[in-house]
Order: C-alpha cells, then structure tokens, then sequence
C-alpha cells in the first residue's frame, strides 16, 4: 500500500458533508468515531460510533454527522502489485459499513502512521508499509470476530505495552502520570506501582529517557534551535530542557550538536 494522505481524529461540525458523486478517486480508509449517515451507491446507512468502511475510487458517496460532530481517521492510498489479493485474502469487504465495537488499537495504528507520513525521512514509505501490513491484520481479526463485545481489549498488560510503544513514539504528547492512570482506569498509584513492576523503570523514566532519546535525534538531524527541540520534545521551558538534557548526556545541548 502506498499512503496518499492520511489524517488522525480529524473532528467536523454537524454542517461538514463530503459528497463526492463519482467517488472519492482512489481507496479510502475511515475509521468512524461518530454516529454518521453514509449515502452509498444511492442507498443511505446509518454507521455506529466504532465503524470501518473500505471505499472504492469510483462507488459514489456522501457521508456526514447524525449528531453534533463526525469524527474520523482518514487515509487515502493506492494499491501496489499484490494488494488486491491480500486484501480479498483477509477478506476485508469494499464498500460496506462494519461496525468494530472498539477501534482504539487501530486508531493508535493510524496515528503512527499519520506522524510518520508528515515526518518524511527517508525510508517513511517503507515504515508506512510495515504500519498498515500490522493495521489490516488486526482488522482482519476484529472483522472475524462475532461477538464484538468480546473482541474489545481488556488485558490490561497489553494496554501497558501499547502505552509504552506511544511513550517512546510520540513523547511529546504524554500528558502527567494522573492522566495516563485515568486512561487507564486505575488509581495513580496503582498506574505508578503497575508500570515499574512490568518495565523494571517508573513511567516518568520512560518518559524522559523517550524525550531525550528524541531530543538527541532531533539535534542530529535537524537545525531547529533549543528552543525549538525542547517543544517538539514537550518541554515547555528552554531551561527546564536544557537542565534535564545535561542530567541524562552530561552536556548541554548545543555541546551535545557541536561533537556531531
């Protein structure tokens, strides 16, 4: 598969309509996270919250929110030879509304691959690939599920794991350990005492070690300021950054780019 355009939890107000009478021009992937109508080949569907939908370049549609907001990921791509046959394979159906019952693992899923497709470095085609090969094997599973209440991932060790991965993906976004333990569902020292039992380190050492893991990529590879690193690393404060990056490499940052 070779990634168009993709966007992750892109939220529209009730008067957003996509209406595309001889259809969207190449497939499209959505991920529906808001009750929808979807007006498919002339006939109109209601999608539940927690729908998938493969459409075709040329099946017409027009799809907008049954309530107060529509909600979606998005990507657009081209089929590369073999494709067509993995995805008859996997038996993934074109053009027909499937509700998932929980589409949290495949949204993370896209929001990966949404961060590699605008990072752009070199060998982000290939990355891409291996994301959505990983992304239409769980769909698959999910779509042979039948009591998709069942299907819904409740083991609690594979949800930490999944927030690991997301640490040291997107570090920038990690909000305060309250907040990772609500998502969670558990008290904050329950979170606290979960995680370091599992990983042998604290989630906030995951997290600074993810931050400056970034921080030194960035430096390396790139001509952004301090500044500049210590907001896409999720500091707020230059000095704050400055004082954590010499803790962790023994040098300040601009020490640290002058030996490159």
């Amino acid at each position: 598969m070779l990634v168009g355009a993709v966007g992750y939890n892109y939220r529209h107000r009730k008067d957003f309509i996509m209406d595309c009478p001889q259809g969207v021009g190449c497939p499209l992937i959505l991920l529906i996270k808001e009750p929808s109508v979807f007006v498919i080949n002339g006939i109109e569907h209601r999608a539940e919250k927690n729908s998938f939908i493969l459409l075709s370049p040329d099946t017409p549609v027009k799809y907008h929110a049954a309530e107060e907001f529509y909600t979606d990921d998005w990507l657009y791509f081209n089929y590369e030879q073999g494709d067509n046959e993995k995805f008859e394979k996997l038996d993934i159906p074109k053009d027909t509304l499937v509700y998932l019952g929980n589409i949290d693992e495949l949204s993370q899923i896209m929001r990966s691959v949404a961060y590699e497709y605008q990072l752009m470095k070199e060998g982000h085609e290939e990355v891409t690939r291996c994301y959505m090969e990983i992304f239409l094997l769980k769909l698959a599973r999910q779509l042979k599920c039948t009591d998709k209440k069942s299907c819904i991932i409740t083991d609690r060790n594979s949800r930490f794991m999944q927030l690991r991965a997301y640490i040291y993906a997107m570090p920038e976004d990690i909000a305060d350990v309250g907040s990772m333990a609500w998502d969670m569902g558990i008290s904050r020292s329950s979170f606290q005492h979960m995680y370091k039992k599992m990983f042998g380190v604290s989630v906030m050492t995951d997290v600074i070690s993810a931050r400056m893991e970034r921080a030194s990529q960035l430096l390396a590879t790139t001509n952004l300021s301090v500044r500049e690193v210590a907001e896409r690393c999720g500091y707020t404060n230059e000095y704050g950054f400055m004082k954590r990056f010499k803790m962790h490499f023994g040098k300040t940052p601009t020490e640290f780019r002058s030996m490159l």
